[in-house]
Parts: C-alpha cells; structure tokens; sequence
C-alpha cells in the first residue's frame, strides 16, 4: 500500500469515528488524542519492560502486541493531525528524515 493510500484510509476512519458518535476531528481533537494515545503508548511499554504493578503484567507476547497496538494508534493520530492541520506529511517526512543531509 502507498503511503498516500494508507494517509487516506486512516483519516476516513477517522472522520467516519467522528460521524458514529458526533465528535468534531478537528485540531483539538487531532492533537489531544495525539498526546492520549502517546500516554497509551507509554504505559504499554512499561507493562511490556514489567515497570508498572504486577498486576498489569501481561505474557511478553500480548504485551508485545499491545506496544505495537499503541504505537498504531499514536502513527494513527499522527497522520490525523497532520490531515486537519493541512500538512503534507510524506512531504515532510521525506525533508525531515529522508532527504535531509548529515
């Protein structure tokens, strides 16, 4: 899949999310759940490296697929945010992280 093709079908779910339960996807929302899901994230990691309560232990393989679920959701949100804020992000992941010289 593109990268164009996998932008798009990310925002359309979102925008479709929006549409289920009547919640504007706009920058405030792009960027707070942004920062939710980045919170997520981290606390999926610490489960995963056994540095939360024991009782949020989780067998290495769930634990390891709830990092990777998280880490969806925080690309996900990524990629929303950059939608509503009108950047083109394979743009500028390409000046940032490819193109750019050392």
């Amino acid at each position: 899949m593109e990268f164009t093709e996998l932008q798009n079908k990310v925002v359309e779910n979102a925008l479709n999310y929006g549409k289920k339960y009547n919640v504007l996807i706009d920058e405030d929302f792009a960027l707070l759940k942004l920062v939710e899901e980045l919170g997520e994230f981290s606390q999926a990691i610490l489960i995963h490296r056994r540095k939360s309560r024991p009782e949020k232990f989780l067998p290495e393989s769930e634990s390891k697929e709830e990092v990777a679920k998280e880490l969806a959701d925080v690309v996900g949100m990524a990629i929303v945010a950059a939608h509503v804020l009108n950047i083109n992000l394979e743009d500028a992941l390409n000046k940032k992280w490819i193109g750019k010289e050392k």
